[in-house]
Order: structure tokens, then sequence, then C-alpha cells
């Protein structure tokens, strides 16, 4: 499976995994596709990620992955999934909050991007339980564990 992978680094937090971390997960996820192809994944800060996801999503705040799917022009074939935006103080602020090793939920986000890049989404029940599934098995086989798993933090 070959990706072709653009990291874009607008953000300077500290804690952003290095590029190579960011294609072994992306790699992951997109073994339960149709195959790779282009991927842009942007790291941003807060204000970026706040501007895109009320603009795009209707919501007036930052969130961890924005995924926006690449739809090529009539006529036009590209080999494009899409473009993830991820914020970089978000993911560290969430890690925190779960007592979760940082690139762990790097890894997560990451993964939890690109499948909705290849169609999967979490708007009904099933939807969600089949995504988080997916989201295990391949968080699994990385050797990271259970993002959803309850952890005594969570008690």
């Amino acid at each position: 499976m070959i990706l072709d992978l653009e990291c874009q680094r607008v953000s300077y937090a500290p804690g952003i995994p290095p590029d190579a971390d960011f294609e072994r997960w992306a790699l992951a996820a997109c073994s339960v596709g149709e195959g790779a192809g282009g991927l842009v994944i942007r790291m941003v800060d807060e204000e970026e990620s706040r501007t895109l996801n009320r603009d795009y999503r209707g919501i007036d705040r930052p969130t961890n992955v924005l995924s926006f799917p690449f739809e090529s022009p009539p006529g036009v074939v590209l080999d494009h999934l899409g473009d993830l935006v991820i914020c970089a103080q978000v993911v560290a602020r969430e890690a925190a909050e779960q007592g979760k090793p940082p690139e762990h939920h790097w890894a997560h986000m990451v993964v939890h991007g690109v499948l909705h890049l290849l169609d999967y989404d979490h708007h009904s029940d099933e939807e969600a339980e089949q995504m988080e599934l997916l989201e295990r098995e391949i968080l699994g086989e990385l050797g990271i564990p259970d993002p959803y798993a309850v952890t005594e933090h969570d008690v």
C-alpha cells in the first residue's frame, strides 16, 4: 500500500509527533479501505481549528480532528483520500484529561480521521459501534490500548 503523505506543521506546540509516526498510523488505518493515495495531515493551533469547525460544522470551538474527504471534480481522476486537520492543544489537553500518553491520543486522532475519510461515521449507535471496533483493532495492531476503555482515571 502506498501513501503519499504531506504533513503540514503550522502549530509549534510541543509534543507533535514526527512525520514517520503519522505515516505509520495513517497506513494502518488505510488498511481497512481500498488502498491509500494522497493524504494531508495539518497540525494547527486552536484558532485555526475553531475557525474551520465553525465554518464547516457550525460549532464555534476548536476540536481535536476534522476530516475533509477529497471530491474530485468531474472528469478529473486523482488518487487523493483527503485532508485531516488536528489541533495540537486540544489533543494534548484531552490526552492529559484522559490519562493517556499523548502519542496514543495522536494515533487515535489519525486513525479516527482516516476512517472518516474512508466513509466510516458515528451518526448512529450502529455506525459508532462499527467505527469504534475498527479503531480498537487498528490501534491494537499498533500496540496502543483501547482508547474507549474505562480507566481508574475515569471513575
